[in-house]
Order: C-alpha cells, then sequence, then structure tokens
C-alpha cells in the first residue's frame, strides 16, 4: 500500500517564453554607386540586383533569415504614380494584416521625405517604406522574412529589423 500511495503529483510547468537576443548592432556607410547611400548593420550582407535600369538591392540578415529589398527609381514626372503604387503594394496585405500603422519621415536638411508602414498580423511583409525628395528620387523598401508569416513568433525579429530600416531612413543621402 505505502509504494502505491508515494507517487510524485504532477506539477503544471509553467509558462515559457522564446528569449531571442541579438547582438548589438554597429553600422557603416554603403557604397552603393546609385544616386544614394545610407548606413547599414554590418552584419547585413548588400547585394545589388539592378533590373530595367534601375538600381536595386537586396539586404539580407543572416541572423534572422530576412531580406529588405531596396528599389529606385528616378522620378519622372511620374511621382503620383509611384506613390500610388507603392502604397498599393502595401495594402496588398491588409487580407492578412490585422493593422497597418503609418509614420511620416521628414529631413528637410537632407531632402528625405516619406513613409513608413508597420503591418502586424501574418501579412507577408511587416514593413514597408518609400523615401524621395519629391523631384527627382524615389526609394522604395520592404521586409520579408523566409518563412511563413506568424507574426508572433517572429516578433524579436521585427523589431530588431525596425531599429535598422529606421537608422537607414536616417542616413540616407542622396548623392
Amino acid at each position: 500500500m505505502l509504494c502505491i500511495s508515494c507517487k510524485n503529483e504532477v506539477l503544471p510547468k509553467p509558462k515559457a517564453q522564446l528569449r531571442l537576443n541579438y547582438e548589438k548592432a554597429t553600422y557603416e556607410k554603403t557604397n552603393t554607386n546609385c544616386t544614394f547611400d545610407f548606413k547599414k548593420n554590418t552584419i547585413a550582407r548588400l547585394k545589388k540586383v539592378s533590373k530595367h535600369g534601375f538600381c536595386g538591392f537586396r539586404i539580407y540578415y543572416p541572423n534572422v533569415d530576412a531580406t529588405v529589398y531596396l528599389t529606385y527609381r528616378p522620378i519622372q514626372a511620374d511621382l503620383n504614380k509611384l506613390l500610388k503604387d507603392a502604397q498599393n503594394l502595401t495594402y496588398e496585405h491588409v487580407v492578412k494584416a490585422d493593422n497597418i500603422t503609418t509614420q511620416a519621415y521628414s529631413n528637410s536638411k537632407q531632402k528625405v521625405h516619406g513613409m513608413v508602414y508597420k503591418v502586424s498580423g501574418d501579412a507577408a511583409s511587416p514593413s514597408q517604406f518609400y523615401l524621395t525628395d519629391s523631384t527627382k528620387h524615389f526609394l522604395l523598401g520592404s521586409v520579408y522574412f523566409n518563412t511563413k508569416p506568424n507574426f508572433d513568433s517572429i516578433l524579436p525579429a521585427i523589431k530588431y529589423l525596425e531599429s535598422d530600416l529606421q537608422k537607414m531612413i536616417e542616413t540616407l543621402r542622396w548623392k
């Protein structure tokens, strides 16, 4: 009787959360050989991909398996079309998005103005932006993870990339 009654009591385990630590970012100035430069995280790999005469880049982050796509287009009396295309690209994610927030950006001294979109929910791209000087230059950027979107799981990586995007935007300089 004593052997049967002395069982270990089953206790529920406390909930655990995944803890992801990313090393502190250090930044370096890029030399894009295009009409703009910016600072990027030193762990990110920059690859130039030009299509149809436009300057484009992929910035790959191996620690979070994500890519920032940048596409530069010169403005040729088509700024309204470029702005509309950038907005449409963001709002294509509204089907899977829980919320899309917008944040205007303006640096009059460097003539850099634009909009940053943050998409929450299981959308393919959690962050997008465009930057322009309104006369000559237009730059479109978007972030994609190389995994099926699961907002809760990739949220720490999204936050990590958001600070890098902010640094890119703040340090962008037209040539």
